[in-house]
């Protein structure tokens, strides 16, 4: 749970970073036998009860509620309000290409005219083509994500949603992927829009991780204190009273 809430905390200035939280679950009961006792029946293992040994860390998730909107003034930091997502074509160190998501909207236009990630990933259409603009002329971008240059349409960024978000699993470099792309398909989101001049930011609460790391801080001190005890009341009964 710490190392989740460093995570967090670490990109609490990340945009379109979503906050991942961790659920808790019970070890499995264990059961105790009596063994080798013939009172009741000769070498018989008879259950005598359960013992409860705690709690683990169960499943991580992702909150995908949506994060605060701030102004930047230029026009290629796009924000999206409602659900989905942009659709990035990423190039790995091999040269292999594969689509992936993301909700930073911190795009630029290269010297050659096409609108990229700030590392350079293109930025794809609603037919999964690289956008290219012309440099020379302004962009203005509809909340539809239609992109007009001189009054003309030139392209229409694609915004991709999901049907699922827990099939969805996080890449890295602030992606998004299908777990499983065979049986996870994206489709167009409906009801979002495009806003220029603004970037969505994280939907983390510093505040509010911080109040948890401090508790979890509690819980493990209170925790060492607990497993102290124990082992000074062991100490006491192996040598204290196994002498007496």
């Amino acid at each position: 749970r710490m190392d989740v809430l460093a995570n967090n905390l670490a990109n609490a200035a990340t945009n379109g970073y979503k906050k991942e939280g961790t659920t808790s679950e019970s070890f499995k009961t264990v059961f105790a036998d009596k063994i080798k006792d013939t009172s009741e029946a000769p070498n018989t293992a008879r259950r005598i009860g359960t013992m409860m040994p705690g709690v683990k860390i169960g499943d991580n998730y992702t909150d995908y509620s949506e994060g605060p909107i701030k102004t930047t003034g230029n026009p290629y930091d796009l924000a999206l309000t409602g659900k989905g997502f942009f659709a990035v074509e990423y190039k790995n160190k091999a040269g292999d290409t594969s689509t992936k998501y993301t909700r930073d909207g911190n795009f630029t236009v290269t010297s050659d005219g096409y609108l990229t990630t700030q590392d350079g990933d293109y930025v794809l259409d609603d037919n999964g083509r690289h956008i290219k603009l012309d440099t020379a002329k302004d962009s203005s971008i509809a909340s539809n994500g239609s992109i007009y240059q001189d009054g003309s349409q030139v392209a229409t960024i694609q915004i991709a949603d999901f049907d699922d978000y827990t099939k969805l699993e996080k890449f890295g470099e602030n992606y998004y992927q299908p777990k499983d792309a065979d049986t996870t398909k994206a489709t167009a989101a409906e009801g979002t829009e495009v806003r220029q001049g603004y970037l969505e930011t994280s939907n983390i609460s510093v505040v509010t991780e911080m109040v948890s790391m401090i508790a979890i801080q509690r819980q493990y001190e209170a925790n060492q204190k607990l497993i102290t005890t124990f082992d000074s009341s062991l100490d006491k009964t192996v040598n204290d009273l196994g002498r007496i």
